[in-house]
C-alpha cells in the first residue's frame, strides 16, 4: 500500500480514513465491506476527536467486522493505524497495540508511520511517510516551521502530536495546535493542548494566564444548558 495523499479531505496520518481502504478501491460499484468500513472508521475518528469513547468503540467494532470479511490483516492493521494517529492528535501517546498486533503483516508504509507516530523514525522512514508529513520526519527548527504549511486539520494536529512527543514542540507549535483544534469544534484534543498551555503558564509563574486557559478548558467539559 503506498499513501495516497487527499484521499480522506480531514485525514491525517496515512491520510487517515480513506486511505485505508485506497488499495481495495475498485470500479464502480464498491463491495459493501468497502464503503461500510470506511464510513464506519471516519465516524470513529469523529467520535475520538469529540471524546464519544462509547460511539468510537462501536464504529471500530464495525470496521474490524467488515474488514475480517476480506481475510485482509494488512487492512486491519491500516485501519488500527489510522485510529492510532487520531489519538496522537490527541496527545494520547498509549501503546498502539491493536496495530502491534498486527504489525508482521502490515506494509512498511505503515511500520515506518508507526515509528513516526512513536517519535522515532529510522533513517530512511520519510520516504514511506505521506507527502505532507515528510518534511517533520527529522524534527527541529524544519519540522515545527513546517507545521504551518500542513494544510489539513488533523494531518496538522498529529504532526503537532509527533513534534510534542520528540520534545520539539514550540510555543508556537502548541498555539497552532490550539487553534487548528478550537476551529474544528474537535474537544478531545483541544483539551489536551489547552492544558499543555496551562500548565507552562503555570511552570512559568504566570497565573493569570493559567486560570484564563483553565476557564476556557471549563467551558469545554462543562457547557452551558
Amino acid at each position: 500500500m503506498k499513501p495516497s495523499p487527499g484521499t480522506l479531505g480531514r485525514a491525517a496520518a496515512l491520510c487517515i480514513s480513506a486511505m485505508v481502504l485506497a488499495a481495495c478501491s475498485s470500479t464502480p460499484p464498491p463491495p459493501d465491506w468497502q464503503m461500510n468500513a470506511r464510513a464506519s472508521l471516519e465516524r470513529a475518528q469523529k467520535a475520538a476527536l469529540t471524546g464519544l469513547t462509547s460511539i468510537e468503540a462501536a464504529e471500530m467494532a464495525r470496521v474490524r467486522r467488515e474488514l475480517a470479511r476480506t481475510g485482509r490483516a494488512d487492512l486491519m492493521a491500516r485501519a488500527e493505524l489510522a485510529l492510532c494517529a487520531t489519538r496522537v492528535a490527541a496527545l494520547d501517546f498509549s501503546a498502539c497495540e491493536a496495530f502491534e498486533a498486527l504489525a508482521a503483516d502490515a506494509a512498511e508504509n505503515e511500520r515506518a508511520y508507526a515509528r513516526y507516530l512513536q517519535g522515532r523514525p529510522w533513517a530512511g522512514d520519510a520516504v514511506w511517510l505521506p507527502e505532507v508529513q515528510r518534511p517533520l520526519a527529522a524534527g527541529g527548527d524544519a519540522a515545527r516551521q513546517a507545521l504551518a504549511a500542513v494544510p489539513d486539520p488533523l494531518s496538522r494536529l498529529v504532526a503537532a502530536g509527533v513534534l510534542m512527543r520528540r520534545g520539539d514542540a514550540s510555543p508556537e507549535v502548541i498555539a497552532q495546535a490550539v487553534e487548528t483544534a478550537s476551529a474544528q469544534g474537535w474537544s478531545r484534543p483541544l483539551l489536551a493542548w489547552l492544558g499543555v498551555q496551562r500548565d507552562r503558564a503555570r511552570a512559568a509563574g504566570d497565573q493569570a494566564q493559567a486560570e484564563r486557559l483553565q476557564r476556557r478548558m471549563e467551558l469545554i467539559l462543562r457547557p452551558p444548558r
